[in-house]
This record gives structure tokens, sequence and C-alpha cells, in this order.
């Protein structure tokens, strides 16, 4: 989606400068913003398509910026960090981001990864069989109205958590390659970080399984993927 503009928030005035003429060269318009509070203001103002967004900042930390730019937009976020413990990742993943990439980064991911996300958001998911629905009394999922409940409590889901999920759910009791996942929900930019999509599939463990560490509903074939196993 050339042409898009896209929000850079971080601190360090050089690499906004390397990525914000990276972009350029590309095609994006590109905003910036050297704090948090700025670059939030630049979010509600100017409404960009697409945020890359550091965590350590002056005034304003990135996980808070990311937390209030959810609150109000479905805007797609791409954290670009030194921070790289998986609790930040998902940290990060519960607070609404769509993307995490740490630093020292090659430019040509970047750009992959904000050309992936751009369409994703672009583009209504493929078409899935949307009469689906699945309830055990414990865990309830109907992909027609985007709902999940577990223990008849809902379940906040991102946008991506919610498309992985339903990938499985439509799939089951077929077995997903982690290629056919990555893909299917990411796009083929990311077919090889299987590691990306282990920490999608725990973090959606966490949150819909009795138990995540002894997991019953996603369960993992060794080297092959991921199915959805129903409960009877």
């Amino acid at each position: 989606m050339t042409g898009a503009t896209i929000l850079v928030i971080d601190d360090d005035h050089g690499l906004v400068d390397l990525v914000s003429n990276t972009l350029k060269i590309e095609g994006y318009s590109v905003l910036t913003a050297y704090d948090g509070q700025s670059g939030l203001r630049q979010v509600y103002q100017n409404r960009p398509d697409l945020i890359v967004l550091d965590i350590n900042m002056p005034a304003m930390d990135g996980w808070v910026v990311c937390e209030r730019v959810r609150e109000v937009s479905s805007t797609p976020i791409i954290m670009l960090t030194a921070r790289g413990d998986p609790e930040e990742i998902v940290k990060g993943l519960d607070l609404g981001a769509d993307d995490y990439i740490l630093k020292p980064f090659q430019p040509s991911v970047l750009l992959a990864r904000i050309r992936s996300n751009l369409r994703r958001a672009a583009s209504p998911p493929d078409r899935l069989r949307k009469e689906v629905n699945y309830t055990d009394g414990f865990l309830t999922i109907s992909l027609a109205d985007h709902r999940v409940l577990r223990q008849g409590e809902p379940v906040r889901l991102t946008p991506t958590e919610f498309d992985l999920l339903a990938r499985l759910v439509d799939n089951s009791p077929r077995i997903l390659s982690y290629r056919e996942l990555l893909e299917q929900v990411w796009g083929f930019e990311y077919i090889d970080d299987i590691d990306y999509l282990r920490v999608y599939i725990w973090h959606l463990r966490r949150k819909l399984e009795p138990n995540a560490k002894e997991p019953t509903y996603i369960i993992n074939e060794l080297g092959v993927g991921y199915r959805f196993d129903k409960q009877t």
C-alpha cells in the first residue's frame, strides 16, 4: 500500500532518520515523533495508517502509547525495540501490538513487515466457514459473531489472535502446518518465523486453556504444525 502514512515514534533521532528515509524511498508518507506524548498527539491529529513504535522513551513509554492507541483505533502497531525478553513480547501483544521487531534490524525486514501489516489491515480475512460454532461448557467460539467465551466470560482477543484461532477451529481436526498458519494469518513474509508463531500460540493458550502448560485445545504436532482438538 505505497502512499500510506506511517508514524515513527522513537527517541533515537538517528534511527528515526534512517527509518524515515527508508520509507520515503519506498513511496510512503512519514510522520515522526521523539517521545510518547508527541507520538500520541500525532496519532490523534493525523490518523496514520501504521505506527512504528519504540518502548523506551521519555515522557511516555511505548507500552502506554500502545495501550492508548488501542482505546481508540485498530491502526497496525509494529514494536521496534531492543527489548526482546519473551515476557515483554507477550506484554506488547497483550496491549495490542500487531508485530514485534528487535533492534538491530534489517531495513528490508521492516519494510516487509510494514507491507504485510498494511495488506492485512486493508483486506478482509480469507473466507472462513462463518457458520462454524464450538462449545463444550468451558470454551465457546462463534466465528460469525467474532466471539469467544471462557467459562461464560468474554475473552479479549486481538484481530490477529482471533484470526489464528479461527483458522485452527475452521480446519479442525486437520493439522495446519507452521508455514500454512504463518502465510494465512501473517503473510508470506513470515513463513520461516516459526518462533514468532510459537509466541502467539503460547499467548493464545494463556487466554483459552484451563492450563496453558498442558494444553487440551491447541495441540502441537511436533515438527508438523498445530490443530484444534474439540473436546467430547
